[in-house]
């Protein structure tokens, strides 16, 4: 057979698994990923194993080249991907470890396809978007279907995009090839303008005629909107678009994500999609921890608790409009220990540089203060400024990345009266460099681009016993008691180990480490070998609660198991309250 049309057709019974496609109408950011999570999250209550897959319309490689502001926080998982946050959604609805190969885009379907030309891997054939194209979607699809039951494939952007044609191809294809194992749901939003008093269909009635001029008839309608869509209109709109009316779902605007899954639940989504699939469904199957979820969510009976988040992320890069999403995975880690702990969370979510404009007084009020991510000079100052109040004041402290390089440049300065100090990454002539720029070692670190190294993905952490980072991984059993010394390493048998995520290019100096310490700072966490600082702290007789961490624990963070971190930070704001 010719080369050209090898793989564009296989034995449908010899892939077992089943392929879900969730696409999106009407708007952008409508709730794919958060629809296609829930679900899944449903379908393993039947004892079925869920894979996924995104996939972004972008050319970039991965995500870690975009702007927050402009595309949101990425989500940094263990295998160094930097990826679309609804990654972090999947993992915290699936409790799956995300990676490379849950996740692509048209830049990397495009790179592997022209790199395959240059290397005669079509022999010499007219390299086209069908069939070239499409199989290498459809073989990443396959990819991470392997090994599971069921696998979500969720499709960027909206039906009708030109920059996710190709996807859509691929999918239709998919279905040609392996039938009743490949279902369509199409997510569309309803609209409910004030002025008329009632829903208007029409916008979704268009995305499903769009939908279906390039070959795809949805199986099942999920539609998102202001308030539930009444059965009569479901069934009138299934009609109009020839599907039963139970066939059609309605996904409401809810008080938090998690809840989704039980709204699901009570239509019998899941029941129908099995049914669908022509899978058994558990009649046993359990919803308690969701449910158990939705309980803590809204039983705040301890009190409130104020957490100003002080980044360089909320300035108004955007014309008139706040972003959240350029910290998702940290806001989202507040919330999850917030609900186990039964606190009443509010937000102060404060732009750095108004500190340096206009000082520290936005910070009054808080109950604890956390300095996350943020590359650069922009506002750096206004989060120096945050890490010496909190620490001055005894406000529970928490660094994240940036939030832990710059908890050092601050004790340095204002504690070890090293005037000037700073990180390389501002200032590359400044008299004490406390973080810098480290050579390039492919032992730590993966190169991103010309001149550009970072540490990305799961590395291991040794803790310094007896200091408060010990007594959190500890208290949750969120690591392990070396047995055996590590190779190559300074570990010893009964030190313990934990595994953090991390995402940054700067290290701690390790010429300013004993004079650091000697003024009362604590290095609580370093790599194996004792190359790299990890965590940072203060005596908790000194500090009630100030720990920075070089790593990313909000990457790690489920609604059904918040992180350690998160939750001594809550606790600890929670005793701060009390005390006032």
């Amino acid at each position: 057979m010719h080369s050209l049309f090898i793989n564009i057709i296989n034995v449908a019974d010899k892939n077992s698994t089943r392929y879900i496609f969730v696409t999106g109408g009407v708007l952008s950011g409508v709730g794919k990923g958060v629809t296609a999570a829930a679900l899944g999250s449903l379908l393993k209550t039947h004892g079925y194993t869920i894979g996924n897959i995104k996939c972004e319309n972008y050319i970039n490689l991965d995500s870690g080249t975009i702007n927050p502001i402009e595309h949101g926080d990425p989500f940094l998982c263990n295998d160094g991907l930097e990826a679309d946050m609804d990654l972090g959604t999947y993992e915290r609805f699936l409790g799956n470890e995300m990676g490379k190969k849950n996740f692509t885009t048209m830049g990397q379907i495009y790179k592997t396809v022209i790199d395959n030309e240059r290397q005669m891997v079509y022999e010499g054939e007219d390299v086209e978007h069908v069939p070239h194209l499409t199989n290498e979607i459809i073989a990443r699809i396959k990819k991470a279907g392997e090994g599971y039951d069921i696998c979500l494939v969720e499709l960027g952007g909206t039906a009708g995009d030109y920059q996710n044609a190709w996807y859509y191809e691929a999918a239709r294809q998919l279905k040609l090839e392996l039938g009743s194992s490949v279902l369509n749901i199409h997510l569309s939003y309803i609209v409910f303008p004030p002025h008329l008093g009632e829903p208007k269909t029409m916008p979704t009635q268009t995305s499903v005629k769009i939908l279906m001029s390039m070959g795809i008839h949805p199986d099942f309608l999920v539609l998102r909107g202001e308030r539930e869509i009444d059965e009569r209109r479901r069934y009138i709109l299934g009609l109009k678009n020839n599907l039963s009316g139970d066939k059609v779902i309605t996904a409401p605007d809810v008080a938090i994500i998690y809840e989704l899954p039980l709204i699901f639940a009570e239509q019998k989504f899941d029941l129908k999609v099995l049914a669908s699939l022509k899978l058994k469904s558990d009649p046993k199957r359990s919803l308690k921890e969701w449910t158990q979820l939705s309980t803590h969510v809204h039983k705040a009976t301890k009190g409130n608790v104020t957490i100003a988040i002080v980044g360089k992320y909320f300035a108004k890069n955007k014309g008139d409009y706040q972003l959240l999403d350029a910290y998702a995975a940290l806001i989202e880690s507040v919330r999850h220990a917030a609900w186990q702990e039964e606190l009443k969370l509010e937000f102060k979510f404060i732009n750095s540089e108004d500190l340096e404009d206009e000082g520290v007084k936005a910070l009054e009020g808080s109950d604890g203060i956390i300095v996350p991510i943020g590359w650069g000079r922009r506002g750096v100052e206004g989060k120096i400024s945050a890490i010496r109040y909190a620490r001055e004041n005894k406000i529970p402290y928490l660094g994240l990345c940036y939030g832990m390089q710059l908890a050092a440049v601050e004790f340095a300065r204002n504690v070890c009266n090293m005037d000037g100090a700073n990180t390389t990454e501002i200032d590359e002539t400044t008299k004490y460099p406390i973080i810098h720029q480290i050579p390039v070692d492919a032992k730590y670190q993966t190169i991103k681009g010309k001149g550009v190294s970072m540490r990305l993905g799961a590395y291991d952490c040794i803790l310094k016993k007896g200091t408060l980072a010990e007594k959190i991984y500890k208290k949750y059993r969120a690591g392990r008691t070396l047995k055996d010394a590590e190779k190559e390493s300074n570990a010893a048998v009964g030190e313990y180990m934990i595994s953090e995520r991390h995402r940054h290019r700067y290290e701690f100096n390790n010429d300013y480490r004993k004079q650091l310490e000697a003024k009362g700072l604590i290095i609580s966490g370093t790599s194996p070998d004792n190359f790299f600082v990890e965590l940072l702290e203060l005596d908790q007789e000194t500090h009630p609660f100030f720990i920075a961490t070089q790593a990313h624990p909000e990457y790690k963070s489920t609604p059904l198991k918040p992180h350690p971190m998160f939750l001594e930070f809550l606790a600890a704001t929670y005793e701060y309250r009390k005390k006032l």
